[in-house]
């Protein structure tokens, strides 16, 4: 699959929160948590579940930063 957005981080599911709607997925990215929120279906179809490697993509129009 080809994608248009640079931002694709390897990582790992850590913990997967699911209601009948919503996931909440917790990625380890070299020992840094990354939340993405998803819906329950996708984390079906997708066949997600803990310790399973995937590539997280990220797409915003601002990132902060501080110091």
């Amino acid at each position: 699959m080809n994608i248009s957005a640079r931002n694709q981080i390897n990582a790992t599911i850590k913990k997967i929160n699911s209601d009948s709607i919503m996931s909440e997925v917790i990625l380890d990215i070299g020992g840094q948590e990354m939340c993405s929120t998803i819906t329950t279906g996708s984390v079906n179809r997708l066949g997600l579940k803990e310790g399973d490697s995937v590539r997280a993509v990220v797409k915003a129009s601002s990132v902060m930063i501080y110091k």
